[in-house]
């Protein structure tokens, strides 16, 4: 029977997606963390600049682009320390025959995503 990926194999799948896009733009990793709740998922240099990547999978009907402006700023703030700069990724993620369903391991899926988006 087909299941449903859980909640830590969705944020998996999206770190995996947002890790390929950062890798293709010349990021360069210097810390990775893919468990749930634990921010950011991506600290990465490019260009000499340190950024801080916050990852979340978002299922139908959550806007993936839309984040928590309150969490979002504590985030920035964590990253003003080290001089770094704050990015967003959502990845909205669904079933491949109907996004508004759940992802189902081993199935196709459908995917929004539209890149990070730096929070100023």
């Amino acid at each position: 029977m087909s299941e449903p990926l859980t909640e830590q194999e969705l944020h998996n799948l999206a770190m995996n997606i947002v890790g390929k896009d950062l890798e293709k733009q010349g990021f360069e990793f210097l810390g990775v963390n893919s468990k749930l709740k634990r921010d950011p998922q991506f600290v990465a240099l490019k260009d000499k600049d340190l950024h801080f990547v916050i990852v979340r999978a978002i299922s139908y009907p959550q806007d993936a682009h839309n984040y928590d402006p309150v969490f979002m700023q504590t985030i920035k703030s964590h990253a003003d320390k080290f001089e770094a700069k704050t990015y967003y990724a959502g990845v909205g993620l669904g079933h491949g025959s109907d996004y508004a369903k759940p992802v189902i391991k081993d199935e196709h899926y459908s995917l929004v995503y539209n890149g990070i988006q730096e929070i100023l």
